[in-house]
């Protein structure tokens, strides 16, 4: 697993095994709080990164929306038609930490990208290096 910074945006490079990605959804897939006012719509470059994410690999949705939004939020999905393997409802508003083992190969298996509410996923690179 390498990042780099690229004039275009932020270029991540992984390995061929299968990968776990927990994506937040408000402010990083849907508009912010969009539930709430009636317009969540799907922000710049998510559809085209999530076609990137491997079929393999396994994807959880958080969010700090209350349970009761679970049902609107997987039609939503389904709508935009961005698969998932499970939504996390109800999560604290604060920080969201990743703890997580590096493999005896050197391997490091937990990675964090922060990025601007509201701005998207297309400035983003997904590689997949067959040779990590």
């Amino acid at each position: 697993m390498s990042t780099s910074n690229t004039p275009s945006g932020i270029s991540l490079t992984l390995s061929p095994l299968p990968h776990l990605w927990l994506i937040d959804i408000d402010g990083t897939i849907v508009t912010h709080n969009g539930h709430i006012c009636g317009q969540e719509n799907l922000l710049p470059g998510v559809k085209e990164f999530w076609e990137s994410i491997p079929i393999i690999d396994t994807i959880i949705l958080l969010t700090a929306r209350d349970v009761a939004y679970t049902k609107h939020t997987i039609d939503l999905l389904i709508k935009y038609q961005l698969r998932f393997d499970q939504v996390i409802s109800d999560l604290p508003t604060g920080e969201r930490i990743l703890i997580n083992d590096s493999k005896v190969s050197g391997l490091q298996t937990a990675i964090a990208l922060n990025i601007s509410r509201n701005k998207g996923l297309d400035e983003i690179e997904l590689i997949i290096d067959c040779n990590k």
